[in-house]
C-alpha cells in the first residue's frame, strides 16, 4: 500500500494524463486496504486470513458529458491507457448538465484536520489469536452456553486519497480494530445464538475480550425458550443495538439525489417538525477516533459537525454537487467515493441525543409491549417510509421485562414512528450510528 504522500502523487499524475488526452476537468481516487484476520471455534484455531488491496479511479468531463473508469493496476502504462479510456469513454456518454466537480470557493484549503484516526500500533497473528480465544472462552463460561459459533479479532488499516484538476489534493490513512464473539445456548430445537462486538480505530480504545463475550453469553442465555405475543397495536422498544437503524433510514431518506429523483418519503418536507421537539440528532465527521470519520469528503470539500433534526425539526438535504445542482442548493461535505463511479452521500458519526429518562422508566407504564434486541430482513419502502420487520426480543408486562419472545413482526410508517419515538438516556457512542434506548408508541406488531 502506498504513503499518503505517493498515493496523492499518484493520483495528480492521473489527472495530468487525463487533461493532456482531452479532459476539460477530472477527480482521481486512491483507495488502499490491508489487514488481517484471525477466528477460533472451541478454542481451535479456525481461520488466519490477510487481504491487501489498491485501486486508482478516474473521474473525467468532456463537453458536459462524465465517464468513470477504475483500474488495480497502478503502472506508468495502465494510467495512460486508464487516462484514455475514460475521455474515450466520456466524449459518447450522454450530456449530463447537473455533472461536474465541486465549486472550486467550497473546496478544503489549508492543513488537512488531523483526527488521530491512525493507530500506529500492529498486532500480530499470535495477538489477535489470544484476544479471540480470550472472548470466545468468556462467552463459552457464562451459564446456559452449550457451543460457540466462534471468536474473532481483526486489524486493519486504509488510505483515501483524491486529487481534483481545480486545485486540490489530499490523503489520510485510518485504521480499525475489531472483535467478537457468537455463542449458541440451550439444546437440539431450543437453541439460540447471540452475539457481541466492538470496533475501535485505535487498539487500546476497544472493549475487553471479557466483557465482549461475557455480553455474547448473556444475550444467548436470555434469548431461550421464547414465547410468543399477540397480535396488537402497541408500544415498541427498540434496543440501542437495533434503534440505531432507525436513523439509517431517515439518513438515506435525507440524501440530495433520492429527494432530486423524488424517491423519498421525506419528500416536501424541509423544514417540517417530523419528531419531538425534545428530539436532537447530530452528524459530527470531525470526532477523534470516530468510526465514520474523515477530514475531507469525496469531492475534496471540508466536512463539519451539523444537527440532522434540530429539536424535532429536519435540517435540510444531504447533497453532492450533482445534487445540489439539481436542488439549486450547494454541496454539504457529506460526498462519499469508491475507486470506481460517481459520488454518493454519506452521513459522518451520528447521534441521536439522549433524552432524560432510564430505559426502565421509559418502560414502566407500559402494560403490554414489546422489546426488540434484534430486526430480521429488509421490510423498509424508502419512498413511502412503509416499515415492517422481522423481530425478537422480549415481552413488556406491567413495566417490566418478562421473558424472551421470536417470531413477530414490527410494522408502522417512519413518518408516524419519528413523530411518536422518545429516546432514553442509556446513549453510549462507538457504533458509527448511536442511538439510546428508544420507545415508539401504536406500533402494529403481528404475532400469533
Amino acid at each position: 500500500m502506498l504513503s499518503p504522500a505517493e498515493a496523492r502523487e499518484r493520483c495528480e499524475a492521473l489527472i495530468d494524463r487525463a487533461r493532456r488526452a482531452g479532459a476539460d476537468a477530472g477527480d482521481a481516487v486512491y483507495v488502499g486496504n490491508s489487514s488481517e484476520s484471525v477466528s477460533v471455534r472451541l478454542g481451535a484455531l479456525e481461520d488466519v486470513e490477510r487481504s491487501e488491496s489498491e485501486s486508482i479511479g478516474l473521474r473525467v468531463f468532456v463537453g458536459g458529458a462524465s465517464a468513470s473508469i477504475g483500474s488495480t493496476d497502478l503502472g506508468d502504462g495502465a494510467l495512460d491507457e486508464l487516462a484514455s479510456r475514460a475521455v474515450a469513454m466520456a466524449r459518447l456518454a450522454p450530456s449530463d448538465r447537473f455533472a461536474g466537480l465541486a465549486p472550486q470557493d467550497l473546496l478544503l484549503r489549508g492543513a488537512i484536520p488531523d483526527l488521530d484516526l491512525d493507530d500506529p500500533a500492529e498486532r500480530s497473528p499470535a495477538q489477535l489469536r489470544r484476544l479471540a480465544e480470550e472472548a470466545e472462552d468468556a462467552a463459552r463460561a457464562v451459564p446456559g452456553v452449550t457451543n460457540s459459533e466462534g471468536g474473532g479479532a481483526s486489524a486493519g488499516r486504509g488510505l483515501f486519497a483524491l486529487a481534483t484538476s481545480h486545485g486540490f489534493s489530499g490523503a489520510y490513512a485510518a485504521s480499525s480494530h475489531s472483535l467478537s464473539a457468537s455463542v449458541v445456548a440451550g439444546e437440539g430445537s431450543t437453541m439460540q445464538r447471540d452475539y457481541a462486538w466492538r470496533s475501535t480505530r485505535h487498539a487500546a480504545d476497544l472493549l475487553s475480550p471479557e466483557a465482549i463475550g461475557r455480553e455474547a453469553g448473556e444475550r444467548a442465555v436470555a434469548r431461550l425458550n421464547p414465547g410468543r405475543v399477540k397480535s396488537a397495536a402497541m408500544p415498541v422498544v427498540f434496543d440501542p443495538r437495533v434503534a440505531g437503524s432507525l436513523i439509517g433510514h431517515l439518513i438515506g431518506a435525507m440524501s440530495g439525489a433520492a429527494i432530486a429523483r423524488r424517491a423519498s418519503f421525506l419528500l416536501d418536507r424541509d423544514g417540517q417538525k417530523l419528531f419531538d421537539g425534545a428530539v436532537t440528532i447530530l452528524d459530527d465527521p470531525l470526532r477523534p477516533r470516530g468510526l465514520r470519520s474523515r477530514p475531507f469528503d469525496g469531492e475534496g470539500l471540508p466536512t463539519s459537525a451539523r444537527k440532522l433534526i434540530d429539536a424535532g425539526r429536519l435540517g435540510g438535504w444531504l447533497m453532492d454537487a450533482a445534487a445540489a445542482r439539481q436542488l439549486g442548493g450547494q454541496p454539504t461535505g457529506h460526498a462519499s467515493r469508491g475507486s470506481s463511479g460517481a459520488p454518493h452521500v454519506t452521513a459522518g458519526n451520528v447521534v441521536l441525543q439522549p433524552g432524560s429518562v432510564s430505559p426502565a422508566e421509559l418502560i414502566a407504564d407500559i402494560a403490554e409491549g414489546v422489546y426488540v434486541t434484534e430486526l430480521i430482513g429488509q421490510g423498509v419502502n424508502s419512498v413511502t417510509g412503509d416499515y415492517s420487520r422481522g423481530a425478537s426480543g422480549l415481552r413488556i408486562v406491567n413495566g417490566e421485562l418478562a421473558g424472551p419472545i421470536a417470531e413477530f413482526t414490527v410494522a408502522g410508517n417512519l413518518i408516524d414512528m419519528f413523530a411518536a419515538l422518545t429516546p432514553a438516556n442509556d446513549l453510549e457512542i462507538w457504533r458509527g450510528i448511536d442511538s439510546p434506548t428508544v420507545r415508539i408508541d401504536g406500533m402494529s406488531v403481528a404475532g400469533d
